[in-house]
């Protein structure tokens, strides 16, 4: 730290939850900005200034006062922990109220609003006030103690502009680029869901189709499938397999197919029921937790084709597997798919791989040298597949799809060579994709990586270079921090006093 600048607790320069002053005077009709959590945007400091009530609508509720100026900083979980912090400005008649989950700072004379945001707004004092945390878990809350006792260096004035100003600067211009990296990011999924409409329209294989001859038919295709499964449904009945008997009952009152001109010669519609295996729902109660055993694979650890099996993964003992699993055992090719918060996710079982089912899942088994699982998994990851489903969806609050509705999705099929040339023309195009992909990841984790580099050097002196140093002090209030410390605290006691 330089010798001009101090370290002080931020409670000796800024007021914490400073209250409303003549309150008792102010004209209930006055309307003022009213803003709930969801209105604050996170570590970008901005707010969206949408919502206005009158102050006799909320004079007599819990909500946390402010004005123009003023620092909002969210002290309960997650939205501590995800930066939702922003400097309050441009407030109805420059008076707000929001959410009672906010802490509020009111900077005195010495201390730039905007400087203290950026130190504050930092992911090392997130982190730290998240270890402060104290209450139940799900509503634990950063105590008003904790930052009232933080310490923060304090430069001169001029210093403290230079220093937000640069930091505004650099922050422009990485957004600029962080911005031109999400652009390329959604524009690789709008080209994947190119990919994947074209597939399964016929149009990447095409020029391969017409030059193939003797391609057996998806009406001969759903031939041999119905034959095979029913070959084993009937031994499956025979060894006792109830399950056996209720996937045949089902199949029975299923069309056989759907009929579609829309779609290349010798391609049909089929659904999942009449051309797998077999269609199976999960147990659908929660399973109970135990610390290690096998997976306990729910929606949320599903996403775009993938299997996360290393955040928010819940294990069952070999006990709860064999009960959850008695209607059929997962297993590695099987693919599981979501029917509620989300809807349409699914993944492939990966090899050497013990999961069990959670709730709101659904297990579909291919028979292996008729039905691709990789042809059948990108058709449910396509967007065409997944609008065929949208107004099925059931429910007022979470939308969910019936099992039953699960088992009648439709997707096209085609000849099992051509599946696989699908296939292959799908992960040529695609595997180019996911290395410009990852190389994005890694810009955008360098862009988060050197903002928060860029705040720890400003709060450690070293973000201004010399030259711009001894500008700051030729300005009229360049005054050592320490010298507009202790005035401060002359006029607090000045203040207690009167």
């Amino acid at each position: 730290m330089r010798e001009d600048w101090v370290e002080c607790s931020i409670g000796e320069v800024a007021e914490l939850n400073p209250k409303m002053l003549n309150k008792n005077n102010v004209d209930t009709d006055l309307e003022v900005q009213f803003l709930p959590m969801r209105l604050v945007e996170a570590v970008i400091n901005k707010i969206h200034l949408t919502e206005i009530k009158t102050f006799g609508e909320i004079q007599k509720k819990s909500y946390t006062y402010f004005s123009d100026g003023d620092i909002l900083f969210a002290k309960v979980t997650p939205c501590m922990e995800n930066g939702k912090i922003a400097v309050a400005s441009a407030l109805k008649n420059g008076i707000g109220f929001g959410s009672s989950e906010f802490h509020v700072f009111r900077c005195s004379s010495i201390l730039l609003n905007n400087y203290l945001f950026n130190f504050i707004v930092q992911e090392r004092f997130r982190n730290n006030a998240q270890r402060q945390m104290t209450g139940a878990v799900g509503l634990r809350r950063v105590p008003k103690k904790y930052l009232f006792n933080h310490l923060i260096p304090l430069p001169p004035l001029p210093i403290q502009r230079a220093i937000v100003s640069k930091i505004e600067t650099l922050f422009s211009d990485l957004d600029n680029g962080i911005a031109d990296l999400k652009k390329a990011k959604d524009q690789l999924k709008i080209y994947r869901q190119a990919v994947l409409k074209k597939a399964f329209d016929g149009e990447l294989t095409k020029v391969w189709r017409e030059k193939q001859s003797n391609l057996p038919t998806a009406e001969e295709l759903l031939f041999q499938i119905n034959k095979k499964r029913k070959k084993w449904l009937e031994s499956e009945i025979a060894n006792g397999n109830n399950e056996a008997k209720r996937i045949k009952t089902k199949i029975k009152k299923s069309p056989y197919h759907i009929s579609n001109s829309h779609l290349p010669n010798n391609w049909s519609w089929t659904t999942f029921l009449n051309s797998c295996l077999f269609v199976i729902d999960c147990h659908n109660k929660t399973a109970p937790y135990i610390d290690k055993g096998i997976y306990l694979v729910r929606t949320t650890n599903i996403r775009n084709g993938k299997l996360d099996l290393q955040n928010k993964i819940k294990f069952v003992s070999e006990e709860t597997y064999k009960f959850w699993s008695k209607r059929a055992f997962p297993m590695a090719g099987d693919i599981i798919f979501t029917r509620e918060a989300p809807m349409g996710e699914a993944v492939i079982i990966p090899d050497n791989t013990n999961i069990c089912l959670g709730q709101r899942t659904m297990l579909l088994r291919v028979i292996d040298n008729l039905l691709s699982n990789k042809y059948l998994l990108y058709n449910i990851l396509s967007d065409v597949f997944q609008q065929r489903f949208k107004g099925d969806e059931i429910g007022t609050g979470v939308k969910h799809l019936r099992v039953g509705d699960v088992e009648d999705l439709s997707f096209p099929l085609c000849s099992l060579q051509e599946q696989h040339q699908i296939v292959r023309e799908i992960e040529s195009r695609l595997s180019v994709c996911n290395k410009v992909e990852e190389s994005i990841i890694i810009g955008l984790e360098k862009a988060k990586a050197l903002r928060q580099s860029i705040l720890k050097k400003a709060f450690e002196g070293k973000l201004l270079s010399e030259t711009e140093i001894e500008k700051c002090k030729q300005e009229a209030d360049y005054e050592p921090a320490s010298v507009l410390l202790e005035r401060i605290k002359k006029d607090k006691a000045h203040e207690k006093q009167n």
